[in-house]
């Protein structure tokens, strides 16, 4: 696929200047993000990243930024024709030093438009291979569903992961079955399209969101339920979901090769993924 040409934009609190090194989000992970592709000047399902946001920010007790200055910031820098990257980082602001925040927070809203992603052809069409990594994710049940900053558990995995496949999955200290490294993942069996339950740890992807609601006006039966690694190796199809590339089959899993399948195709099609556009 082709990459759009786009010049790197950074904005804090809608300035081209820098962020504060007392800022909590650099100290502490303190804050939350979105990261949504944009095509000819708009966000699609912007709608479901704001009200994620707004969620993460009620649940960590962080001031919401104003949805309204967020669309006219983003309509105001997003590339009016082509595609780019669009990630917004909404931290609890500065601080003094100390894991106590501020009686009265500042939040820190900073806004990023980078280049679109480089995607080959043939992880929609063909595959992706996948590898179970040794990590284990930690339970934090209050944080669990949050895109909030702490990613040093995915950090890790991606370096364990190197170049042996494209994405790897995570299992928790249980053996749950969570989502891929930078994914949410899907599991077909017996005619039903499966996803890991997220009330302990792991992240409620907005492509995710969209492919449950997707499956069921399409009259596919779908569940969030817990699931084991040998729930994924026994499904007839497997596929890995993010707001960036949208949708992408499983090839091959450790050593437990699959076909891209019906659901993943038919979810594709109704989705317009896999493409240029």
């Amino acid at each position: 696929m082709s990459v759009d040409r786009v010049e790197p934009l950074w904005l804090v609190n809608g300035r081209q200047t820098g962020v504060d090194p007392s800022d909590r989000g650099l100290a502490y992970g303190d804050g939350l993000f979105e990261t949504m592709a944009a095509a000819n000047g708009s966000i699609r399902w912007l709608d479901y990243h704001l009200e994620r946001l707004a969620d993460g920010c009620a649940r960590l007790a962080i001031p919401a930024p104003d949805a309204s200055e967020i669309r006219e910031e983003i309509r105001a820098h997003c590339p009016p024709s082509g595609r780019a990257v669009v990630k917004l980082i909404v931290t609890r602001g500065s601080g003094a030093r100390g894991y106590g925040p501020p009686a009265q927070s500042k939040p820190t809203r900073i806004l990023a438009i980078s280049a679109w992603p480089s995607y080959p052809a043939e992880n929609y069409s063909a595959g992706i291979r996948v590898r179970v990594c040794e990590l284990r994710l930690g339970e934090a049940p209050l944080l669990a569903g949050l895109k909030h900053l702490c990613r040093l558990e995915q950090v890790l995995a991606e370096l364990e992961l190197g170049r042996n496949a494209q994405q790897g999955l995570l299992l928790d200290a249980a053996g749950r079955v969570i989502g891929g490294t930078r994914s949410n993942v899907f599991a077909v069996r017996d005619g039903r399209l499966l996803t890991p339950a997220l009330d302990r740890c792991g992240i409620r992807g907005v492509m995710r969101r969209v492919v449950l609601e997707t499956a069921a006006a399409a009259g596919l039966a779908a569940e969030e339920c817990d699931l084991t690694l040998g729930d994924l190796y026994s499904a007839s199809e497997l596929f890995m979901t993010n707001s960036l590339f949208g949708i992408w089959p499983v090839a091959q899993l450790d050593e437990r090769p699959f076909q891209p399948g019906a659901v993943a195709r038919k979810l594709m099609q109704r989705l317009v993924v896999g493409t240029d556009a």
